[in-house]
């Protein structure tokens, strides 16, 4: 009995540090995913929709503060309009989002190549 509890806690420990570890290599992809997304105006919920249609689902507690900060950063320039009758805020690239993003894929293309050639050596 002690052995299967401890196999219990054992794995419920690798599954914490598989959930952190897939958290954190999420985090880092996320933003480049939303600035990539943000070449079209869009507002929250369609962006949510965009990402979720891609594989990328994400919650709105983390979407919308990743928005502020982009934002705050200047890589996004938003506005209010009302549409159907409901005032949504439209969120799209600015011409240093634009930069950064064409910048943060270059950087993403080669860590990606680089992680295959990692991959396929297995060494």
């Amino acid at each position: 009995m002690c052995h299967t509890v401890y196999g219990a806690r054992h794995l419920n420990g690798e599954d914490d540090l598989y959930e952190s570890l897939r958290l954190e290599l999420r985090r880092g992809s996320l933003g480049l995913a939303v600035l990539a997304r943000l070449r079209v105006e869009r507002y929250g919920y369609t962006l949510r929709q965009a990402l979720a249609d891609d594989g990328l689902d994400m919650e709105e507690s983390t979407l919308y503060p990743l928005l502020r900060r982009l934002e705050a950063k200047g890589l996004l320039v938003s506005e209010w309009r009302e549409e159907e009758k409901r005032k949504k805020r439209f969120y799209v690239l600015s011409p240093a989002g634009e930069d950064m993003l064409r910048r943060l894929v270059q950087e993403w293309r080669t860590i990606n190549a680089s992680l295959e050639r990692i991959m396929e050596t297995g060494d």
